[in-house]
């Protein structure tokens, strides 16, 4: 059986406080028996919070101490660790969905859409490109926050022969508590209309700009039933299976695919 292991970090967050951040998530990572999970899940912008001080708070990949954290904390676990950075590159700014491997190799996922009302397009710059990473064979379609909203970006978009382009869409997020209804009914509707695993980390507490998170962070299957689902908030860490041998009986028994409209994605 194909079993990716996959736990979720929900956490309160000391604003625009890395050291103190990544301390903190050190000593509550201890609790993970690191023989027994594949995948490790931290929310958007864990270092910071979700700030806007782009400027003040963006380092460079070769620079970043928060990036170089991830990347011992996957090496010395065996297992790949993914969360939100701010980064700059060259002139442009971006919250970047870092994909940590245990061998020290990265992938990233540039945020695509921004949040306006945040300001966050004028302190950030859009990514143009879908990322999709495999992990003990399950596909990962990598997505932050504001994504979960725009379902032409997160569809689907088979090519040839393969009916499925992913099998799992990862969200990490810091997704204010008065749109907690709106979060978790998009993290289901975009399990059953993809007909894949929905994985959605949030956190929780209050940030500098008197901001409250209610996390809801939850693991979702191909029908859109929780799987890991605590409606709290408080910060927890628990794993969850995602069954690529499930999913594809699923597939097979329930071909909605086959009934999908076609189309071009144009960015």
């Amino acid at each position: 059986m194909s079993e990716l292991r996959t736990t979720l970090v929900q956490c309160d967050l000391r604003w625009e406080d890395p050291a103190t951040n990544c301390q903190r998530l050190a000593g509550q990572l201890e609790d993970i028996d690191a023989s027994e999970t594949d995948l490790i899940v931290l929310p958007e912008m864990f270092a910071t919070g979700f700030t806007m001080n782009s400027r003040e708070m963006a380092q460079s990949v070769d620079d970043s101490e928060p990036l170089a954290w991830m990347q011992s904390q996957a090496r010395q676990r065996g297992c790949v660790v993914t969360g939100s950075l701010a980064i700059k590159e060259g002139e442009t700014y971006f919250n970047r969905l870092i994909w940590a491997r245990p061998d020290g190799s990265l992938a990233h996922y540039d945020k695509r859409h921004l949040f306006r009302m945040a300001g966050e397009h004028e302190r950030y710059g859009m990514g143009n490109d879908r990322v999709i990473v495999e992990l003990k064979g399950v596909r990962l379609l990598l997505t932050v926050c504001y994504d979960l909203r725009f379902p032409v970006w997160l569809r689907q978009q088979p090519r040839g022969d393969d009916h499925f382009e992913y099998d799992a869409l990862l969200c990490v997020a810091n997704w204010p508590a008065p749109r907690r209804h709106p979060w978790r009914t998009l993290l289901q509707a975009r399990a059953i209309e993809n007909l894949c695993y929905v994985i959605g980390v949030n956190r929780v507490g209050a940030d500098a700009k008197g901001l409250n998170y209610a996390g809801d962070s939850m693991l979702i299957d191909y029908k859109g039933d929780p799987l890991i689902d605590e409606p709290c908030d408080s910060p927890f860490i628990k794993t969850g299976s995602l069954d690529r041998d499930g999913l594809d009986r699923f597939r097979d028994k329930f071909p909605a695919w086959m009934d999908a409209d076609r189309f071009t994605l144009e960015v």
